[in-house]
């Protein structure tokens, strides 16, 4: 992956309740502004990040409701990169590499090893402050 965040051309921020319907809404968008911005429903790393994505937000909507009424995601792609973020305002920062490292097959195991699957990068980056956090997943496209 060549570029950074902040320079990929395409954004699109989607700002949902946390329930249950917000990640059904998530995925579709996904796939709308993938579409929008020319990505192939049928590139290979379109449904890994999907299910990415579901994992994240079925978090947020989980864990995090009671301290975040709404839960973003922000999308953003470039010519070789697809990156997206979940965030809410619960100040609970997962560690994402523990996750992967554990034996269990929780849902942050499930994202990390479809991340690094597909050769992508996961961060977590708290809130100013330190009340909420956003988790990045890049992946190449």
């Amino acid at each position: 992956m060549t570029a950074q965040l902040e320079t990929l051309p395409y954004r699109h921020v989607l700002t949902l309740p946390a329930m249950g319907s917000a990640v059904r809404m998530a995925r579709e968008t996904a796939e709308q502004v993938l579409a929008e911005w020319g990505i192939s429903r049928r590139h290979p790393t379109v449904d890994p990040a999907l299910l990415i994505l579901s994992e994240l937000v079925t978090n947020s909507v989980r864990h995090a409701p009671a301290l975040s009424p709404n839960v973003t995601v922000i999308f953003a792609a470039g010519p070789d990169t697809f990156a997206f973020a979940v965030h809410d305002r619960h100040p609970y920062q997962p560690a994402l590499y523990g996750a992967f490292a554990a034996t269990g097959s929780g849902g942050l195991a499930t994202v990390m090893e479809l991340t690094l699957g597909l050769g992508g990068t996961a961060v977590v980056r708290g809130d100013a402050d330190s009340r909420g956090k956003s988790i990045w997943i890049t992946v190449p496209l």
